[in-house]
């Protein structure tokens, strides 16, 4: 009795262990190296999905967008950019990455038969014209973090993994900083750094640092609610590409640094023609840094991107600086005492510079100090 008790039960794990592999469908998570342009700095990730039933081998991508559309740069400049998912087939897709010589990893996964057949229904679903499109959110909502969502509701549990980040303290910025610093970016890191505010300091969990492909990735590696492991097996599709960099040199910190230097020493001499130099100077300055506050003001709260809010890039910015520049050949007594005012207010803003609540680009604080310089010299 015992003996036949024994062969049922093997029977019925065998077979339990066996249904999985006799699915017709196999799912598998695509992740892609960073390229070299910013919007593919991060890198990206996609779903394969092989339906032997059908014979197709499809590639479901949640990262697309279209350049055509006549209001492009209104709509990505608002926050109102509609992404969708498209469908490719995997030759088509490994095409375009190795042209623009970007790795590709595939991360078979290990569900149910009924599982992916969920899964599968459920993209096919979403691909159907009145159901692809969807408002981006780079943190929150993005071509990565879909698929996770996805992988939880036809499991019916979320993804729980192993430790990812580097330490307790690690915020968004610091994860894409990672990335914009390899790529050796900075002056895109800059921009972003300018433009996204004190939410982007927020410290994450282990969860919410999957919106970047790599970390997605190291979840699946990682999962620790699943048995057996999520992932079946790894497979590298494309290998990862020696990518050329740019000029190290030419960063903004170097840029700003030799113009807060030379703005210095041309601000203590007496010749004629640097002093013209100088006016010319201050008024494009300061006119140029209003500017950038009032773009900053717009984008907080003119647009729908949640990480432009309450930019501590506004202390420096300052959008009252651009009526002043009209002002600066003005010899009033109290455009003086404005720009006596900014001197001592730039003085404080130095000195608590690394205590804000966001972290500012350390390339800003030359000019800062170009701040600090001319104002001193216009309020004399």
């Amino acid at each position: 009795m015992k003996k036949l008790i024994g062969i049922f039960l093997f029977f019925i794990s065998s077979h339990s262990i066996a249904q999985p592999d006799s699915c017709n469908i196999r799912i598998s998570l695509l992740t892609c190296t960073p390229g070299q342009e910013l919007y593919s700095v991060f890198g990206h990730s996609a779903i394969r999905v092989i339906d032997r039933s059908t014979n197709t081998d499809l590639v479901f991508n949640y990262g697309t967008f279209d350049f055509e559309d006549p209001d492009f740069y209104k709509k990505f400049i608002q926050g109102k950019l509609l992404y969708f998912v498209s469908v490719d087939s995997l030759p088509s897709f490994l095409w375009q990455y190795e042209y623009f010589k970007r790795g590709v990893t595939e991360q078979v996964i290990n569900i149910t038969c009924l599982e992916k057949q969920s899964f599968l229904t459920a993209l096919l679903e979403n691909a159907k014209e009145e159901n692809k499109y969807y408002r981006y959110d780079f943190n929150y909502d993005n071509c990565t973090t879909r698929l996770r969502d996805m992988l939880e509701k036809v499991t019916n549990k979320p993804l729980i993994s192993k430790n990812l980040l580097p330490d307790n303290k690690t915020t968004f910025r610091h994860l894409i900083h990672t990335y914009l610093n390899k790529g050796e970016q900075y002056w895109s890191k800059l921009g972003i750094d300018i433009l996204l505010g004190s939410p982007l300091d927020k410290k994450i969990t282990n969860r919410e640092s999957m919106f970047l492909p790599d970390y997605l990735m190291m979840g699946f590696d990682s999962s620790m609610n699943s048995d057996p492991p999520l992932v079946a097996e790894k497979n590298i599709l494309i290998p990862e590409f020696e990518v050329a960099k740019p000029n190290s040199l030419i960063t903004p910190l170097n840029i700003f640094s030799t113009i807060f230097i030379l703005i210095g020493l041309f601000s203590f001499s007496k010749s004629a023609s640097l002093q013209k130099f100088l006016k010319v100077f201050d008024f494009t300055f300061f006119f140029l840094l209003g500017s950038v506050g009032i773009l900053l003001l717009f984008m907080w709260f003119g647009t729908n991107h949640a990480m432009c809010k309450n930019n501590f890039n506004l202390l420096w910015a300052l959008p009252v600086h651009l009526p002043f520049a009209f002002m600066l050949f003005s010899k009033k007594e109290w455009v003086k005492s404005y720009f006596r005012f900014i001197f001592f207010y730039s003085l404080a803003l130095f000195a608590t510079w690394f205590f804000l609540p966001q972290q500012l680009n350390i390339s800003l604080l030359p000019v800062l100090g170009i701040i600090m310089t001319r104002s001193y010299f216009i309020s004399k």
